[in-house]
This record gives structure tokens, sequence and C-alpha cells, in this order.
């Protein structure tokens, strides 16, 4: 263990992980912040590492099944009447049948039942929650509902998410690292190896969590592939949705008015459109005037539902090749159809660089292998620090220069306020490390900026952004 490791593992105690164990295949098929929950789990009630990854493993392949395991799985529920899975299990409200709808993903079920008792003690089933769920076959439903509904009930779950979380502790243990040393742990918490990566290149990484920790802020990053763009979404947090291409609708991004169930949008701290160009929206016009209208303050509305806010962020996520930057219209390229307007590309804030980025190509040099912090518990810290609003502190330090419009302003603004969450949450940093925060926040405007200049150099006249850090 390295000093630093060692020094995370006395600060922040039993949320320090070892993140080279997520890497085994035993658990390679779950999101890292479940795989660390069971590691965590099986490593402290075994004191032989390989007994405890044997059995962890036992239970990753008979509890969490992959698709083509659904009737071996119905099978073991018909003969045993109970059987106990992992998953991310979601409920929906009928009112009109008063039923609690339960989603089992890994069943491809979306029509199960939920008990009333486990909707109440765990409301986040509402939302989405991680968990070994105890299910019972229901045969004896009711005719009128078993017509209609799975004969399968949620009778009880053991939750995989960190709950009692002090924010406070963690903005205090802050301040027993240096910046340095708190940039390598936050990239190694986020599963990536710091020293593979550029001081350049750490300060992309903290660009790509701007849209968990800060609400409202609206991102786009072009990169190669395999740059790990989609696998820090994917792996840390479970406020997050992936859109990887396909066909999306307005129903279930803002609202579906038929069943009356909230969308994407609404129920997610971040929403990410990977490969944004191949994205198909099903109804176009609705859905480009609905994400202009929503990336501006927050507010949607649709069919019956009037003005409802959310702070979820948008990424919208290209692949291109490193050389191919160089190609003029590049952004505009990346989007689709109903993206390619300048009124669109303005409500986007910043552009993160991606090509800068390189290849994850082996494990051993480019994912972690250190302590870092369990990724259920930094998902948790950073959930909760989108309810605390830093601008103030980003407003008495900063002033722009005249040729800032309000968007340019409020990007800039929203980007330096998530860096400083991140980089700086007990709130102290000296002008030289807020300069750097700045500079880069109005370096990634300026590639907008600069994309609306060559789609409409009439309406967005070429400038160069300039702000300061006041004295």
């Amino acid at each position: 263990m390295t000093n630093l490791g060692e020094k995370i593992k006395r600060i922040f105690g039993e949320v320090a992980v070892n993140k080279g164990l997520a890497l085994r295949h035993e658990v390679a098929r779950l999101p890292r912040f479940i795989s660390e929950y069971l590691i965590s789990k099986y490593c402290s009630a075994y004191t032989d590492l390989e007994t405890a990854f044997s059995k962890l493993a036992e239970v990753v392949s008979e509890k969490f099944p992959e698709p083509k395991d659904k009737d071996r799985i119905f099978y073991k529920l018909k003969r045993l009447g109970v059987v106990q899975l992992v998953d991310e299990f979601k409920v929906s409200v009928d009112l009109k049948r008063n039923l609690y709808i339960l989603h089992i993903p890994c069943l491809q079920i979306y029509d199960a039942l939920a008990d009333e008792g486990i909707v109440r003690k765990f409301e986040r089933t509402l939302s989405g929650m991680w968990g070994l769920g105890t299910l019972e076959y229901r045969p004896d439903l009711p005719e009128n509902i078993n017509e209609k509904v799975s004969p399968i009930l949620l009778i009880d779950i053991e939750p995989f998410q960190v709950y009692n979380i002090d924010v406070k502790s963690y903005v205090e243990n802050r301040r027993e690292f240096s910046l340095n040393e708190w940039i390598d742990l936050i990239i190694t918490t986020i599963g990536l190896n710091p020293n593979a990566y550029s001081p350049r290149q750490k300060l992309l990484q903290m660009a790509r969590l701007i849209p968990l920790i800060e609400g409202n802020v609206n991102i786009m990053e072009l990169g190669p592939r395999a740059t790990g763009k989609t696998y820090l979404y994917r792996n840390l947090s479970h406020y997050t949705r992936i859109y990887s291409g396909g066909a999306v609708s307005p129903a279930r991004l803002f609202f579906d008015a038929r069943l009356r169930v909230m969308g994407d949008i609404a129920t997610h701290d971040l929403v990410a459109f990977d490969e944004v160009s191949r994205i198909r929206f099903t109804n176009p016009d609705e859905m480009a005037g609905k994400l202009k209208d929503f990336m501006v303050d927050g507010f949607f509305e649709r069919g019956t539902l009037k003005r409802a806010h959310s702070n979820c962020s948008l990424v919208f996520l290209g692949n291109i090749e490193k050389d191919e930057i160089m190609i003029s219209n590049e952004i505009r390229r990346s989007l689709p159809n109903i993206m390619q307007d300048p009124a669109f590309l303005d409500r986007i804030h910043g552009l993160i660089p991606g090509w800068e980025m390189p290849k994850i190509m082996r494990s051993e040099e480019h994912l972690a292998q250190g302590v870092g912090l369990a990724a259920d518990y930094f998902a948790e810290i950073i959930h909760e620090l989108r309810k605390e609003s830093y601008r103030d502190i980003i407003d008495s330090h900063i002033e722009f220069s005249g040729n800032f419009t309000i968007r340019d302003e409020i990007a800039v603004k929203r980007l330096s306020s998530g860096i400083v969450k991140l980089l700086f949450p007990h709130k102290e940093f000296d002008n030289a490390e807020l300069k750097q925060v700045l500079d880069f926040s109005v370096e990634m405007r300026q590639y907008i900026v600069n994309e609306l200049n060559k789609m409409s150099p009439n309406e967005f006249p070429h400038k160069y952004l300039e702000a300061r850090v006041r004295g």
C-alpha cells in the first residue's frame, strides 16, 4: 500500500476500499458501485481472501442471472416458491388498480408486484434501487389482478446503497490532503489509475464529474472510443441513466401522459446520450422543443403535467478519432439533426476535449489498483453536494469582461461551481487555484462559442471569452 493509500485508510476508515479487487472476474458483470459493496461485505465476513471471493462468485452466479437464464429462475421460483435476486428494482404506482408495479430488469419483467410495506420502508425503490430482493411466486392472486400482472411479488429487499452519509465529515477530511493528493484520491475512487494520467488529463476526468455534482449542467464530450467516457457514468452512480443509441421518446425522457409516470429526467441526477449521433427521437419536433426549454432552467411540461422541475444534468457523448478534431464543424457533425441548431448548442454549457484522453488499453496500466473511496459512498456524497450551492463563492471571486452573454456567464459559473465542489468542498482555496478552475471552465465554454460562430456568424460574432479572479 502506498503512503497515500495508508493515509486514505487512516482518515476515511471503512469507506476506503482496495479498488484492485473490483477488477476480479467474479464481479466483472456488476456495476462497480455494487461490486465494491459486495466485496466489502464478503471480505469482512471471511478472513481468507480466496474463500471470500469463492463465496462471492457463487452469489453472483446464482443471484445475478444473465437474461438467457431467466427460464431457469422461473423454474426455480415455481418449484420453490421463493428466490433471491440481485438487481435494480424499480417500483411504479398504479393508482387505478391500487397496485405497486415492479420492474425486474434481469428477468425482463415489467409487470410484477411489490409489497406496500417494502415501498414504505424503502421509498427509493420508486426511482430504482439496487439490492438483494426476495421474490415470491403468487399464483393465488385475485383473478382480476392475475390476468394483468405477473404472479411475482417482491416481499423483502436488502439495499446495496449507503444511506447514512455524513457530508460534513467528508468535507472536514478534505483538509487532511493536499490538492494533488485529493485529485489522485478522486481519480482512484472513480476506478482509474492516477499514475496513467497527466495533470491536464486528471482535470479532464474532474470535468466528467461536474454534471454529477452540479445540477442542470449540460456538457458535451468528443473523443476516441475506449477512453472511459461512459465507463464513469455507468459504474460510479445509480443516479444516472445512459441511452446508447436507439429510439428515445418524450414519454421515456420527460413524462408518460398515458401511464402518468415521470421519465428519466425527472428521476435521475444525470442522463447521458452515448454515441449521440446515433440517437433517434420518436417525435423529433416535440423532443427538440422540450429539450431546449429544459436545458435553460430545468423546467418542463408535457400533456397533463404542468411546469415540473428537475435538476438533472445532460451529457452528450460523441466518438471521433483524434485527428478528426481538426475537421471544421466536428461538434455539429457529432449531433443528431434535431440538435444541429444554434439555439440548442448555445444551451450546452461546455465541451470536454476528450480527444486529449488516452485509450484504456490495459487494466493493470489504466485501471485503479490502489485505495480509494467506495463507489457507492462517493456517489452518495456527490449526490448530496448537488443540493448545496457554491455559486455565491464564484460570484464573489470572479468577474467577466464585456463580451460575455448571460448564457456564457451561467455556463462558466456552473462549470466552475462543479469543479470547486469536487476539489475544494471545504471552500478553502487560493487565487491561483481558483484561476486554474476558472480558466478551464472558460476554455470548455469557448469551444461552444467557437462552434456557434461557425454555425451562425451573424448571430454569434467571433469572440474570446475573458474572465479573471478578483485580487
